[in-house]
């Protein structure tokens, strides 16, 4: 019997909250206080404390986090900051806004982060920062890249905008940088309903100049220290982020659950996420590898399975971006990019969605290898 499954739902996924949304939503439109308010102050300690770092500082999107991450660290014009080739392009454009050069490094073919193997060759005089990006919600090899960043004194700018709390042994992504990014993009493990985004730090200094730069460079108003820019959490998704918060740790271990249904009954022939001991991955996004893609996603869509493919198009193919890189460099990522499928893995999906899925791609499988 055909079952409708989405890829994704945003009521569907929000669902359970919104009375608490409703409820937070009245009390910020009746405060009259709608920018850098309670609501982000709150959100700002309480998911500081999440991550476990000094100071978190709202901004309005995941973009907006990394560019401030830069900007604030004040590199030398023009430095080389290395980053994955398979990354979202909104780190390419980060590294380019704060007038800095990307460097693409190659990702690893079994999890698709950056491969800390190949990170060394690409070092340089220029080199001033590496941004790890926890793809997927699947934390980083974070012990040999914080021995790297410390060997060649390069300042780390953790990209986790697909990973809230997940772990590397222990310890949360976010934590082993100078400066970590965070998106709340709807979509996401914590998503608001809206763009908003934080940078975190342990660093006081740097803490104080972002709070500054979000705000038009200005501590004092009217006064500004620096070029800054208006990139300020909005007090109302602040709100809806604070109802959310609570829930974190629950949704990310729905997500695990789905995940282990898909380990378990996806056909072997599949190239599912890898497992590692000590990582601790939160599953944003469950994706596989397949040579026949295209073929699949479209045989899912007949069954009423809908797919999403994270990212179709590579940052370094992109039209914006064209001339900057040499585009034959980056096979593994090109691969990845050509083969990979993300599969439903909603906070309102169910285990029986999940088994269905599974019984379809495993049909598609028997169907092509006769």
């Amino acid at each position: 019997m055909l079952r409708k499954v989405e890829y994704e739902n945003l009521g569907k996924l929000n669902h359970d909250f919104f009375q608490d949304y409703q409820t937070k939503f009245n009390n910020v439109m009746t405060s009259g206080w709608y920018i850098l308010g309670k609501q982000v102050q709150e959100f700002e300690q309480s998911f500081a404390e999440y991550i476990g770092v000094k100071h978190c500082i709202g901004v309005a999107s995941g973009l907006d986090a990394l560019i401030l991450a830069l900007v604030a660290l004040d590199l030398p014009p023009q430095s080389e900051v290395l980053v994955s080739a398979n990354a979202y392009v909104a780190c390419i454009l980060a590294i380019l806004k704060a007038g800095h050069t990307p460097v693409l490094v190659e990702p690893h073919p079994h999890h698709a982060n950056i491969d800390v193997s190949k990170i060394e060759e690409k070092i340089s005089p220029k080199t001033k920062a590496i941004m790890p990006v926890h793809l997927y919600g699947y934390p980083c090899e974070m012990e040999v890249i914080t021995a790297l960043a410390e060997k060649y004194a390069l300042h780390i700018i953790e990209d986790c905008a697909q990973a809230h709390g997940a772990e590397y042994f222990g310890r949360k992504v976010g934590t082993f940088s100078s400066i970590s990014a965070f998106s709340f993009y709807p979509t996401k493990n914590l998503g608001a309903l809206g763009d908003a985004g934080a940078a975190l730090t342990n660093d006081d200094n740097l803490a104080t100049k972002l709070r500054a730069l979000r705000n038009y460079g200005s501590h004092i108003k009217y006064h500004n220290d620096y070029i800054g820019m208006n990139s300020r959490l909005d007090e109302i998704q602040a709100g809806f982020l604070n109802v959310k918060l609570p829930y974190l740790d629950k949704i990310n271990e729905h997500k695990r659950k789905l995940a282990a249904v898909y380990d378990k009954y996806l056909d072997e022939r599949y190239q599912k996420p890898k497992h590692q001991h000590g990582y601790y991955g939160v599953y944003h996004i469950y994706n596989v590898y397949s040579t026949s893609r295209d073929m699949l996603r479209e045989y899912l869509k007949e069954q009423g399975i809908t797919t999403e493919v994270h990212y179709p198009v590579a940052p370094y193919k992109q039209k914006a971006l064209l001339g900057m890189f040499n585009q034959n460099d980056f096979p593994i990522s090109d691969r990845l990019h050509q083969t990979t499928l993300s599969l439903p893995i909603s906070y309102f999906h169910t285990e029986e969605d999940v088994k269905y899925v599974c019984e379809i791609m495993n049909q598609f499988m028997q169907r092509t290898s006769v």
